[in-house]
């Protein structure tokens, strides 16, 4: 028993080793391909948001260029992740106390469009945020995602200056909203 406990803490550490000599999980700049989002280059310490364009719920083509100039909050999202159900509501608490200041954009991960309005039905937020849909999972990539959910903060000059990995609460979003004010 003690050999396998020995034997899998070896391979957790080489796999912790592995991503970060690597740099897995680090975000990459973005252009878009069609739907989706691709690789150009490795991030900087002034890390530009990667561009991408998807459709909202009404088919309508959004892209990052859309939002030039204002402060975003963008957060990849699925129906299938417990923590988002109580996070998309407090998005959207924390951005009508911004009104106009910034922008709360919610990004589906691959799920289809009546999966993913369904759970922003029931949580009532389809109306108040807005809600793009993924079908490749290409900006979660894009963003070096790997916990669930995911939210950068970017600036009104399209700098990524805040990346949370996991669930927020209303106070952490409205301090992280705060900083790219």
């Amino acid at each position: 028993m003690n050999k396998l406990l020995i034997s899998v803490g070896i391979i957790i550490a080489a796999a912790i080793g592995w991503l970060i000599i690597s740099g897995a999980g680090q975000h990459q700049n973005m252009t878009p391909v069609g739907n989706t989002v691709t690789q150009t280059k490795p991030a900087s310490p002034t890390e530009r948001a990667p561009n991408f364009s998807l459709k909202d719920y009404d088919g309508k083509t959004v892209s990052l260029v859309d939002f030039a100039g204002k402060p975003l909050v963008i957060n990849s999202w699925a129906a299938w992740c417990p923590f988002c159900r109580e996070e998309l509501p407090d998005f959207v608490t924390v951005q009508k106390e911004f009104e106009g200041k910034a922008v709360f954009i919610a990004i589906d991960r691959g799920e289809s469009l009546s999966v993913a309005k369904k759970y922003t039905d029931e949580l009532g937020v389809t109306a108040s945020l807005v809600l793009l849909l993924d079908p490749t999972d290409s900006f979660y990539s894009a963003i070096g995602g790997f916990s669930m959910p995911e939210t950068i903060f970017i600036d009104k000059e399209g700098i990524i200056r805040d990346h949370k990995r996991g669930p927020m609460d209303i106070p952490e979003i409205r301090e992280r909203t705060l900083k790219i004010l």
